[in-house]
């Protein structure tokens, strides 16, 4: 379940869109846009303000707070659901479809009738969009893309949702009495980008009081099975969430089974089969007789646990995980490599990686501060860093390019100055003054070689020409690797997990170009972005780059999100090697003295 920040975020966002498509005032818009980024930002739970203590979060007018109590009272903004009622259901719903928005959701309305996803999508297909202004030759294929990613996410959550929303399960169902053991299990173990629904395993001598705290649980909003083994209830979030119960000695069997993946598990059972062992949910058995066809659940005709053919077999492991891996001959694998990518044959040449762990990162190299688009003072930021235990921690607002922000040389050696003046007040932590750059669409940044010499870490990024060809953006980002003062490139497909599909862009090009540079590419831990996915940064790690594991962040709770990006990292087998802001600042400096080691 989202926490309330980002509910009340949603709803915002929701209203500064719905005054766009309705005509409404512009600035009126974008300060709601900009109140939603600040709620959303905003470290502490909005529940139990007033009003008044609403407007003190920076960003929040009057107007903008009395809607944000009234939705913590009622449930509900009144003036919202008046907007809502302006426009069909189904025009809103082509308004999240990557590359459409509210404008042009309204001319598709307005000009053709069309009040649907699917009405868009037969409207393409049928060439109807020509008439329509801002519609160009390729807009229809560019949106038929976005509706296909939009569904392709329908349903699954995004992973700082889920992580939050299982942390809050497996802590109430861990409360109950008579609960020995609680983890989530399922794609969420194994760090996928989104989640589909939530896997909870718990052991206990009794399931019902477990099962019956489940289904009590204020965000739940549907039971739709209960049983004495499984529960599957669905939340007020529209996530759905199965509760299985075993008894401890099946715990380790358990877990391995419901993490999976598939394809893993799969591999797994025909390592048993060959060793003549059957591996279930229930245990790694010795190898029994035919079944009888009147069990399938993996117990006898008198209630006895067997090896879920429906005869008993002797019982090998079924505690522990390690215990489960041991007897198929093989070390204890890490849930984000099962993914039969290898893993098994590598585990057994004694050839797993020493997975990247957040506890090895020493530092972050991509961060933002109000002076540009992030919500956070300059201070804040800071002192959020110092309180994570980082050894240097970079502030790169955004350079002049991205129009927006309203950067300007002075501002940005006003702060440069302002870090020195913070850092003389720092024992352990360095503090590196950056910019993200703008790599615009011919490869170019920002400021001249004199002005970038000045930072200590510079990010350079695609903000905008989305739609270049493919040999473009290919020439754009090797353009950039080849700046001698451009150490990361950020986010570098640009996507949005679900709203934006990647650039396209020739990956392995680019990542050449990157590892003959000595210039590292980043794995972007926002969970919108999540940018590198796993299995191109498993294809970068071929041509030899190094990463940057960093944040993003726009306020101080995102400067936790590289949680996620170290999931992406384990997924793709890096290593503290391959991860930059791992190493020393000692050999991070090295690395950043770029034109030096060419």
């Amino acid at each position: 379940m989202p926490r309330l920040n980002d509910q009340v975020r949603e709803l915002l966002q929701e209203y500064a869109d719905l005054i766009n498509i309705t005509g409404g005032d512009a600035f009126r818009a974008r300060a709601y846009e900009k109140a939603a980024r600040a709620v959303g930002g905003h470290p502490e739970d909005l529940a139990g303000l007033d009003a008044k203590g609403l407007q003190q979060i920076p960003g929040v007018g009057k107007s903008t707070a009395e809607k944000v109590a009234e939705y913590l009272s009622t449930g509900r903004i009144g003036a919202l659901e008046k907007l809502r009622a302006e426009i069909p259901a189904g025009v809103r719903e082509m308004m999240a479809i990557p590359s459409v928005g509210p404008k042009r959701a309204l001319s598709l309305y307005r000009d053709l009738g069309i009040a649907s996803v699917d009405e868009l999508a037969e409207a393409i297909r049928g060439d109807k969009l020509g008439g329509v202004a801002g519609f160009g030759e390729r807009s229809g294929e560019k949106i038929l893309h976005g509706i296909e990613l939009m569904r392709q996410s329908g349903g699954r959550t995004l992973l700082d949702t889920a992580t939050e929303l299982a942390e809050q399960l497996v802590a109430a169902i861990s409360a109950v009495p008579g609960c020995t053991r609680c983890a989530y299990a399922g794609s969420l173990r194994r760090m996928r980008e989104t989640v589909g629904d939530i896997d909870v395993l718990a052991t206990a001598e009794e399931s019902a009081p477990l099962m019956a705290a489940l289904t009590e649980l204020p965000y739940v909003a549907e039971v739709i099975a209960r049983g004495p083994t499984k529960t599957s209830v669905l939340t007020t979030g529209g996530v759905q969430v199965d509760l299985r119960v075993v008894p401890e000695e099946d715990w380790g069997a358990a877990l391995v089974y419901f993490t999976g993946s598939k394809a893993h598990n799969i591999k797994l059972r025909t390592m048993a089969v060959r060793a003549g062992l059957k591996l279930s949910e229930y245990g790694l058995f010795e190898m029994g007789g035919d079944t009888d066809g009147k069990r399938t659940d993996g117990r006898g005709k008198d209630g006895k646990r067997t090896d879920g053919r429906g005869k008993e077999g002797a019982k090998v492991v079924s505690a522990t995980e390690d215990e489960v891996y041991a007897a198929l001959g093989l070390p204890w694998i890490a849930p984000p490599l099962r993914e039969d990518r290898g893993e098994v044959e590598a585990a057994l040449r004694g050839e797993l990686p020493q997975l990247v762990q957040e506890s090895d990162l020493r530092g972050d190299l991509h961060t933002h501060t109000d002076l540009t688009d992030g919500l956070a003072t300059l201070e804040e930021m800071i002192d959020t860093a110092a309180a994570r235990g980082y050894s240097y921690y970079a502030v790169t607002d955004h350079a002049p390019d991205l129009v927006m922000q309203r950067m300007t040389d002075e501002k940005m050696l006003a702060q440069r100055e302002r870090l020195r003046q913070l850092a003389d007040r720092q024992k352990k932590l360095r503090l590196l003054h950056g910019t993200e750059l703008n790599i615009g669409p011919d490869g170019g940044v920002d400021w001249p070689p004199e002005f970038l010499a000045g930072f200590d870490v510079c990010v350079a990024s695609v903000h905008s020409h989305f739609g270049l060809d493919r040999a473009a953006q290919t020439r754009r980002l090797i353009r950039a690797c080849e700046n001698p003062h451009v150490h990361v490139i950020g986010h570098l497909t640009t996507r949005r997990i679900g709203r934006r599909g990647p650039i396209d862009v020739d990956l392995d090009a680019v990542f050449a170009a990157a590892a003959r540079t000595g210039t590292a590419i980043e794995i972007n831990s926002s969970p919108q972005r999540l940018d590198l996915r796993d299995e191109d940064v498993l294809r970068a790690k071929k041509h030899g780059v190094r990463f940057s594991i960093d944040s993003d962040a726009h306020a101080t709770p995102h400067l936790a999100y590289p949680r996620f990006g170290i999931g992406t990292a384990q997924r793709a087998w890096l290593t503290t090697e391959d991860v930059v802001n791992t190493w020393t600042w000692q050999r991070l400096k090295r690395f950043l003295r770029k034109d030096a080691l060419r």
